[in-house]
Order: C-alpha cells, then sequence, then structure tokens
C-alpha cells in the first residue's frame, strides 16, 4: 500500500471523529491564519487538504467561492454535512489529489492548508502545485505541526507520529518549509508558532490507532532522554505538545 492509498484508508474510516476534534475545529492557528487571510469578499480561496472541511468553512463568510479538496471522499461526507448545516452555499467539496491538482494556472487568489501537508508524500510537489494555481500577487498560508531543529528530537517527534497514524509522512522543519516556498519562486516567512498540546487519549482515540501501536508509543516516551521529553512537554499521562508554524508564502 503506497502512501496515499494509507492515507485514504486510515481517515476513511475516522473521517466523523476529525468532524468533531477540538484540535481541529479551533485554535489559535486558526484564528491567525483567518487574521491573515483579511478577506475582502471578492476572493477565491483554494483549501488544499481540507479534511473534515473545517479552515474552509471559517473562511467561507468572508470569500466570494471556496474550493475545498481532499484525497479521502468520506472526509469530504463529513465537510459537505457541516456545510449544509450552517447554511454556507459558496463552498465546493471535490475529491483531489494536493500534488496534482485539478485546476487551471492561476485560479485563486488565496490558497489555505492546515495540519495536511505531514501526510504529503512529495512536499515540494504539493508546494509548486499550489504556486501554480495562484493568481499573481497570490497568498499561500499553510499552517501544520513542524519537526526539531534538534536530531534526537525530531527522531522521537517522527516516530510517535508514525506509531500513532501510518499514514504519517514527516513534520518537515520551518527551514525545510522555507526552502521548498523559494525553489518554487515565493517569498516566504514563518508569521507565527505555537505549540499545540494533544491529550493523549483522544489523540489516539481520533485515529484509532491499535492498541500495540499505543503500548509502544508510551513506552518510547517512557524511555526518550530526558531532553527530549523536555521539549515534547511528556506529562504523566503521555500527553505531549508539539511546535506548529503558520507560513505566509506571496506569488510576485
Amino acid at each position: 500500500m503506497d502512501v496515499k492509498a494509507s492515507v485514504q484508508r486510515q481517515f476513511g474510516q475516522v473521517a466523523a471523529n476529525y468532524a468533531t476534534s477540538a484540535v481541529h475545529r479551533a485554535g489559535v492557528e486558526l484564528e491567525q491564519l483567518i487574521a491573515r487571510a483579511a478577506l475582502t469578499g471578492s476572493e477565491r480561496v483554494l483549501d488544499a487538504g481540507t479534511g473534515t472541511g473545517h479552515t474552509a468553512l471559517a473562511l467561507a463568510p468572508q470569500a466570494a467561492d471556496v474550493v475545498a479538496v481532499d484525497l479521502t471522499e468520506a472526509m469530504l461526507v463529513q465537510g459537505r454535512r457541516l456545510a449544509a448545516e450552517r447554511g454556507l452555499a459558496n463552498i465546493r467539496f471535490e475529491q483531489a489529489d494536493v500534488e496534482k491538482l485539478p485546476f487551471a494556472d492561476h485560479s485563486f487568489d488565496l490558497v489555505v492548508s492546515r495540519y495536511s501537508a505531514h501526510h504529503w508524500p512529495q512536499p515540494a510537489a504539493g508546494i509548486a502545485e499550489l504556486a501554480r494555481v495562484l493568481r499573481p500577487g497570490g497568498r499561500i498560508l499553510l499552517a501544520d505541526i513542524v519537526g526539531f531543529d534538534d536530531p534526537s528530537c525530531d527522531t522521537h517527534l517522527q516516530a510517535v507520529e508514525l506509531l500513532r497514524d501510518t499514514s504519517h509522512v514527516r513534520d518537515h522543519r520551518v527551514a525545510e518549509w522555507l526552502d521548498m516556498f523559494a525553489s518554487c519562486g515565493l517569498s516566504a516567512a514563518c508569521v507565527f508558532s505555537w505549540e499545540l498540546r494533544l491529550q493523549f487519549d483522544s489523540w489516539v482515540e481520533r485515529m484509532q490507532t491499535p492498541p500495540k501501536h499505543v503500548a509502544m508509543i508510551r513506552r518510547l516516551l517512557d524511555g526518550a532522554p530526558q531532553s527530549v521529553r523536555a521539549a515534547l512537554l511528556v506529562e504523566a499521562d503521555h500527553s505531549l505538545t508539539i511546535p506548529g508554524a503558520l507560513f505566509e508564502a506571496r506569488m510576485p
């Protein structure tokens, strides 16, 4: 099974959990993304890797039109339901691969992505696609978990993430994201960072992580060096805190 098939399988099983997830439904990074978007009501917006649509739903009242795409149809079903419940008629949910978008060049004023990019097998290709569909002068706002510069901390983070969710690819470091934006001719900066606390039980239940993997995560955190435990703010119940970053990139 390749990564994209794994993503579809994993999230197809747990889509309803993500529709109600507090982490995805709200957060300081979503507030910052909305503020940075500064929509005026005339913009066409793409939400790439929308999941169950929480970011698209938050932006729609200020946009002319929002297209929300995801690889997993079950997630889009949840997004359509939430949009209907809110009476939002200017959102269209479409199944699509972020690394091969079915849109013409220069189609959108703003492209956003939140908590999706760590699942992209070829993130540079994904950024290139976001840049391709962006109009001149348009912007990308990408919010995601990021890796640590310290190798030991980063290794433990990636291992924990993969045990919890086998469709996980990588939490890239801030410098890696900036390099990917630059390679596509975009001027980019990290405009906001935050610490995301993950309550352990709800975190693994949301993804229906197998019990043997849950036990392995607990053992990995218990046996981690003190420097890693301090960086991840590991708590007695194995709840942990991981870093996130919001990037703003502009097309010339």
